[in-house]
């Protein structure tokens, strides 16, 4: 467990680790030192093999609002080139983290959700939103365009038309909308958002790890792959997974009509 005055926590919960922006003062904006303990605490989780599954969440009322725009007019100020090294530096390694996480990971969206906010949680593989929560791109606003991962994962999520809406007018949209169009799986009064992400994240802790991971794999290459390759990638996978302590004991316990019990190997 890390201290409360870090700019990021890391907390487990069993086999899950719980991983919270911490700057509740400032609706979790990102600043250098947030966005450095971000990416370093993703890493870490990712290599612990001992945590199979994770959840990210912020402090206080906001999940996160992106950029810390203080910190962003300082760098215009003094050097506008380095205001924008963050992008390869922080926000790119941190959504591919994110993304390419060999075990699930689902984000517990408990308020404000936008600019990179909104990209981290739809680089997540589920989403629990807070009924409260207020969801959008909001680059447009400050004269940018998206990044974070949005020009991707925004269109896989509502589609190339509604994305073009959401980031060139940076219309806000509500939890309701994001249930209506697939970004979110459910959403949930402000008080029970964190523990229906927890209730999820432990079932995915006491799952089938690997087989998590040759999931995610797979769906993320979905719609590059032609049916010919996506089958000989599922025929890959299901090798390797065939091969796993999860798989033999998994069979026997159905044999026995039992329950299985995953040990994530």
């Amino acid at each position: 467990m890390t201290s409360a005055a870090e700019p990021v926590t890391v907390e487990r919960d069993g086999a899950a680790a719980v991983v919270t922006i911490n700057r509740p003062d400032r609706h979790n904006a990102l600043d250098t030192a947030t966005k450095v303990a971000l990416r370093e605490a993703l890493v870490s989780v990712r290599e612990d093999a001992d945590v199979r599954a994770v959840l990210l969440t912020g402090a206080g009322s906001s999940f996160c609002v992106g950029q810390d725009l203080g910190e962003h007019a300082e760098a215009l100020a003094t050097d506008p080139s380095t205001a924008f090294s963050t992008v390869d530096e922080h926000y790119s390694p941190i959504v591919s983290a994110l993304a390419t996480m060999p075990k699930p990971v689902v984000a517990a969206v408990n308020g404000t959700c936008v600019g990179a906010g909104l990209g981290f949680a739809l680089a997540c593989d589920l989403r629990v939103f807070s009924s409260a929560a207020t969801l959008g791109t909001a680059f447009s606003a400050i004269g940018l365009t998206c990044d974070s991962g949005l020009s991707s994962t925004l269109v896989r999520a509502v589609g190339e038309s509604r994305a073009r809406e959401l980031v060139l007018l940076g219309r806000p949209f509500s939890p309701e909308d994001a249930v209506r169009w697939g970004v979110a799986g459910q959403v949930c009064e402000p008080d029970d958002v964190l523990p229906s992400a927890l209730a999820l994240v432990r079932r995915f802790a006491a799952g089938p790890t690997a087989a998590y991971a040759e999931s995610k794999r797979l769906l993320a290459r979905a719609g590059d792959l032609s049916l010919p390759e996506a089958l000989a990638a599922e025929s890959q996978a299901q090798a390797r997974l065939g091969l796993s302590a999860d798989h033999a004991g998994a069979v026997q316990a159905f044999l026995a009509k039992q329950k299985p019990a995953f040990t994530g190997r």
